[in-house]
């Protein structure tokens, strides 16, 4: 009865498949094992498994019956496994690439043809491209870029049009180089995709008006900004005049204009969701950024009251388990905090991780929220 044990690296990276190095300790078994366990495909190409009493060996997420644990033994390649003298499982087939990677490069290739497509592919095309139905592909699409193809679609052309007017000689050149066949489709949307009208997204929001005002709250001096279509910043700092110069250096050619009588109601709205966070925020929000910042956002906002996240957590949640860098890149971006709270997000070990307007504010932020 064969009982190879080639051990494998402490590592929560994919490790090469080439790479061979010898495990310390029995932490890092006991990980993988519970990945075995639950057939986690996150761990695939992390390390392969075999099983001494069928001879071969499997990647983690194989869907073959659970063998017992003493006959298991963990590899960090393909060719370590062969080199033990086990040979490749017939079901998951782990020396070839797996369904989910096949699927990863089929979604890839949809997003390179709507990327070059003067009109946005059918999703029919798409599908017959990637030679699946149209409703699986949709569903492959979905759950692999974390929105459907239609999505997709806008935001590529949303990106396309804020390139194109920042670089074009005229509105209507940027509006027919971003594939618009008549300019009538793109104004019936473009408050929405810009925030603003053409002409003053291009002239950096010139004429964009931006109510703003400043006050202070348990966290310190905080600064509410908001356009017509909502809440555009919450800034906190120390200094009042430091958030004044934030704001103009995030809107150079806007109209700045001081709050008034009724921005006052928006303040105290503001200020109460810090100091009673489980009252909620009844406002809407003016959430400029990138098609995966907004995936991401979306996805802190729904972190309930009280409990935290981890960036890992937040990746899975979107369907992108091994974004987890830029889930923090999205949370560090965010300029509208308390309402978007990327403070309920911590590191996998618990502990906090930065905060755009200082640790200790975040630190009492979660404390606030978890007695309430």
């Amino acid at each position: 009865m064969r009982k190879a044990r080639k051990m494998i690296p402490v590592s929560h990276a994919p490790a090469a498949r080439t790479k061979t190095a010898r495990l310390v300790g029995t932490d890092t078994e006991k990980t993988y094992w519970n990945a075995v366990k639950a057939r986690d495909r996150n761990f695939d190409g992390t390390f392969f498994y075999s099983v001494a009493t069928t001879g071969v060996y499997c990647r983690p997420s194989c869907a073959a019956r659970l063998a017992n644990r003493e006959n298991v033994a963990f590899h960090a390649s393909c060719k370590d496994a062969e080199r033990a003298g086990f040979r490749p499982c017939k079901r998951c087939k782990p020396n070839e690439p797996s369904l989910h990677e096949r699927y990863a490069a089929k979604v890839a290739e949809a997003c390179r043809l709507i990327a070059e497509a003067e009109e946005p592919p059918t999703l029919d095309d798409l599908a017959h491209t990637a030679r699946l139905s149209p409703y699986h592909f949709h569903r492959v699409f979905k759950t692999i870029a974390g929105v459907t193809p239609k999505a997709y679609a806008v935001a590529h052309r949303q990106k396309r049009v804020r390139e194109n007017l920042k670089k074009s000689r005229s509105v209507t050149e940027a509006i027919h180089e971003s594939g618009f066949n008549s300019s009538g489709r793109f104004y019936a949307n473009s408050a929405e995709v810009l925030g603003m009208t053409p002409t003053d997204f291009r002239s950096g929001g010139t004429n964009a008006d931006m109510r703003f005002a400043v006050g202070e709250c348990s966290l310190g001096s905080i600064l509410v900004a908001a356009s017509e279509k909502g809440i555009a910043a919450i800034l906190f700092g120390n200094d009042p005049e430091v958030l004044i110069h934030d704001l103009e250096d995030r809107f150079p050619k806007a109209n700045l204009i001081g709050g008034d009588s009724t921005f006052e109601d928006v303040m105290a709205k503001v200020v109460g969701l810090i100091e009673a966070p489980e009252a909620g925020l009844n406002l809407p929000l003016d959430m400029r950024g990138t098609a995966f910042q907004h995936r991401v956002w979306e996805a802190l906002r729904e972190i309930p009251v009280g409990t935290t996240a981890t960036y890992s957590e937040i990746a899975e949640k979107i369907g992108m388990p091994k974004a987890v860098r830029a889930v923090a890149a999205a949370c560090a971006a965010n300029k509208i905090a308390v309402a978007i709270p990327c403070h309920r997000v911590v590191r996998n070990d618990g502990s906090l991780s930065g905060y755009r307007w200082g640790v200790e504010r975040k630190r009492k932020l979660i404390a606030r929220e978890a007695k309430s």
